[in-house]
């Protein structure tokens, strides 16, 4: 059978554009409006194969249409629903992780006021080792600081008893300390603890109340 082979001859630049089939081959570039402007085509001593080895830019994503290609370019970013997602997901995490974290914090705050109490009752012991006896109601903590009124009692105290300031509990509250001259030890030293806390106050250390 003969076959004829479609007529190019006299369409120019426009004919090497056209396939055996008559439609029309558009280059790979990243933008085209129509194929009716001509001036987003190669010239026609561009092989419109060597046109393709060039590739678009990675951020755009070319749509090829017969006629009025666009390009869709996506930029990088979170949607709403994945920041809901995000949020969703740290809240759950609170819910589990945050009463554990409080209940550990208030024990390290227990244990740092047994600590400090046990340190004051040395100084204590150091105390009375010096002067005969331990402070008493009036005078406080404050004695293993400073020296006594009694003149007698100051010569025979060699103070200060703690290295620094007298300390506050874990919560901020001064010590709790009531002589009472009964008891072993004679007196009383405790932290009333967490204030805030419903319920009645438990206190912390030697002879707390309750």
């Amino acid at each position: 059978m003969l076959k004829i082979a479609p007529d190019t001859a006299g369409l120019g630049a426009r004919g090497s554009n056209l396939t055996a089939f008559g439609g029309p081959v558009y280059p790979p570039m990243c933008d085209i409006r129509s194929e009716r402007d001509s001036t987003m085509f190669p010239p026609a001593d561009v092989n419109p194969l060597a046109a393709s080895t060039v590739a678009p830019p990675e951020t755009c994503r070319p749509v090829w249409r017969r006629r009025g290609a666009r390009t869709t370019c996506h930029s990088a970013g979170f949607t709403l629903l994945e920041l809901l997602v995000v949020l969703v997901i740290i809240g759950l995490l609170a819910a589990l992780v945050g009463p554990q974290l409080l209940e550990r914090l208030e024990t390290s705050k227990i244990t740092t006021t047994e600590t400090q109490i046990r340190m004051l009752k040395t100084a204590l012991d150091t105390l009375r080792l010096d002067i005969g006896r331990y402070p008493t109601t009036e005078e406080g903590l404050a004695l293993l600081s400073n020296p006594p009124a009694d003149p007698e009692l100051r010569v025979r105290w060699h103070g200060p008893y703690l290295d620094n300031d007298l300390p506050n509990d874990a919560w901020g509250h001064p010590y709790t300390y009531i002589y009472s001259g009964t008891g072993n030890p004679p007196f009383a030293l405790y932290s009333e603890g967490d204030r805030s806390a419903s319920g009645p106050v438990k206190g912390i250390g030697i002879h707390p109340p309750g």
